[in-house]
C-alpha cells in the first residue's frame, strides 16, 4: 500500500548523561532519522539516550538506548561500547533489525500469514551494557514498574522481547492463565517460566520453546533480592508471598534493583 503523502520524519530526542565527545548527539540524531526515514508506516516518536558511565573500570562505558514508536508500535534498542560513537553505530544496527521485524509481523499481518520467528537473535551481536558493580549493601529497588499484564501466547511474547529488545518477558499466558515469564535460552532459542506449570496447556507455538516444570518460588521482596545476589543471575521470577501473583526482580545496569509486577 503506497502512502497518499511522504509522512514528516519526527524530532529526534537526544537525552544525555555523563561526558560527551562533541559532536555525540548529532551524530546519534542522524544514525536514527536514516532509519526512521525507511519505514514504511510512520515514526510518531524516537528518542535516544546516551550515557557515559564514569566507572573506569568498566571496559564499555558508552551506552546508547532507543525507544521509537512506528503506528502505535514500540521498539527499542540497547547497546554498550568503549566508546561513544561505536554505542551509535551499533544502536543503529540493532535498532534496524527491531523495525525490520516489525515490518515483517505487518506483512505477514496483511498477508493472513504465520509471523516469520527466524529472528537469528543468537547469530546477533547482543552488545549489552555491563553492569555497574555495586556493593550488595547498596543496592536498592530504585524502578518498580507495576501494570497489567499483556494477555499472550508464548510467540507474541517473544516477538514483544524481540522487538523491545528486552532479556525477559513477563505476562499472563492466554492458554493457561499463568503469569509467565519468557527468556532467551541458548542461542536460538526460548525457555518459559510459570506460577504454576502446566506446559500441557500452554498450546503449539512456532518459537523454539522450552518450559521449566519448576514453580515459581514464594518469596517476599527481600528473600527474591538474596536469591538475586547468590546466584548471580540477570533476574529472579517469584511468586509474590501475599498475592501469589508472577514477579520478577532484575539487575538493573547501575547496579541497583528493578522491579516488574502486576497490577491486581
Amino acid at each position: 500500500m503506497k502512502r497518499s503523502a511522504p509522512q514528516r520524519a519526527p524530532e529526534i530526542q537526544v537525552e544525555t548523561q555523563g561526558r560527551m565527545p562533541p559532536g555525540a548527539v548529532e551524530y546519534a540524531r542522524e544514525k536514527v532519522r536514516a532509519l526512521t526515514g525507511r519505514t514504511r508506516e510512520p515514526v510518531l516518536y524516537a528518542r535516544v539516550k546516551l550515557t557515559h558511565m564514569a566507572n573506569p573500570a568498566m571496559e564499555r562505558p558508552a551506552i546508547a538506548q532507543a525507544n521509537v514508536d512506528v503506528d502505535g508500535r514500540p521498539a527499542r534498542a540497547h547497546v554498550a561500547a568503549t566508546t561513544m560513537s561505536e554505542a551509535v553505530d551499533l544502536l543503529q544496527d540493532r535498532l534496524a533489525v527491531r523495525l525490520t521485524r516489525l515490518e515483517e509481523h505487518w506483512e505477514a499481518r496483511r498477508g493472513k500469514t504465520p509471523v516469520p520467528h527466524e529472528w537469528r537473535h543468537g547469530s546477533e551481536p547482543t552488545h549489552r551494557p555491563d553492569y555497574f558493580p555495586r556493593p550488595a549493601e547498596e543496592r536498592q529497588v530504585v524502578r518498580h514498574k507495576s501494570y497489567s499484564l499483556a494477555q499472550e501466547s508464548p510467540d507474541e511474547a517473544a516477538f514483544e522481547l524481540e522487538t523491545m529488545d528486552y532479556d525477559f518477558h513477563l505476562f499472563t499466558d492466554v492458554g493457561t492463565g499463568e503469569d509467565s515469564v519468557l527468556y532467551r535460552a541458548g542461542p536460538t532459542g526460548y525457555r518459559l517460566a510459570q506460577v504454576h506449570p502446566q506446559p500441557d496447556l500452554v498450546g503449539p507455538v512456532n518459537v523454539p520453546l522450552t518450559s521449566s516444570e519448576l514453580p515459581a518460588p514464594r518469596m517476599g521482596v527481600a528473600e527474591a533480592k538474596q536469591r538475586l545476589d547468590l546466584t548471580g543471575f540477570p533476574f529472579v521470577f517469584f511468586a509474590d508471598a501475599t498475592t501469589g501473583r508472577g514477579n520478577v526482580l532484575y539487575h538493573r545496569y547501575d547496579g541497583h534493583y528493578g522491579l516488574i509486577s502486576p497490577v491486581e
